[in-house]
């Protein structure tokens, strides 16, 4: 399988870094493209598998916004053809405008700030729709000491001023290390459950991936 690529429309540089070390991190290529005006040339090259873009940068009408929502709205893999998928990134601040139209035309989005759990698992579910991922990445957290270790880690990461932690602030909605309660799983799994029992009676062919 080629290596996974992430393209990331984005203007703000604090953001843009999160985002970055975020996936990074899981080892796909990211390239961030912080101008309107690149993004359309940067995603015609078809290396993306899928592109992460923040819906204040391109509003609502664009012609970037108008490309991206037909390419989130056609099937992932179509007679052989595999196209990218999109995941907008709404901050408060375009959410009045925005969710409507998103919960009505069912397009995939993150609300900002969000937690690194929930847009992990969005990301995963996107990429494996795009036959990128054979297996979706899972980040629940069960082990309380573990749990412990990572915000102890957390902690000393500030306090010695590390960047990644301080600028997750603006980006990430704070949580400690983002453990889920056991209703907060079952819920989860209940819904992912759901979700897959969806996506078979409207394409059966995805379940080969």
């Amino acid at each position: 399988m080629s290596k996974i690529g992430i393209l990331i429309i984005e203007d703000d540089e604090a953001n843009q870094s999160a985002l970055r070390q975020m996936l990074d991190s899981e080892g796909w290529h990211v390239r961030v493209v912080p101008v309107v005006g690149q993004a359309l040339s940067e995603l015609s090259s078809g290396e993306w598998s899928l592109v992460i873009v923040n819906v204040a940068m391109i509003g609502m009408t664009s012609p970037v916004y108008l490309t991206l929502r037909e390419l989130a709205l056609a099937p992932a893999v179509e007679d052989g053809r595999v196209r990218a998928r999109v995941l907008f990134v709404v901050p408060d601040s375009a959410a009045v405008q925005a969710l409507p139209v998103f919960e009505r035309e069912r397009l995939p989005y993150v609300v900002k700030p969000f937690q690194f759990h929930d847009l992990l698992e969005k990301v995963s579910d996107l990429l494996m729709e795009a036959a990128a991922l054979v297996n979706p990445i899972r980040k629940v957290r069960h082990d309380s000491t573990l749990s412990e270790r990572k915000r102890r880690e957390g902690r000393e990461g500030r306090e010695k001023g590390n960047a990644f932690a301080q600028r997750n602030t603006s980006m990430f909605a704070k949580r400690d290390e983002y453990v889920m309660t056991e209703e907060e799983i079952a819920e989860f799994e209940k819904n992912e459950k759901e979700q897959r029992e969806l996506k078979k009676k409207k394409n059966p062919e995805t379940d080969r991936f």
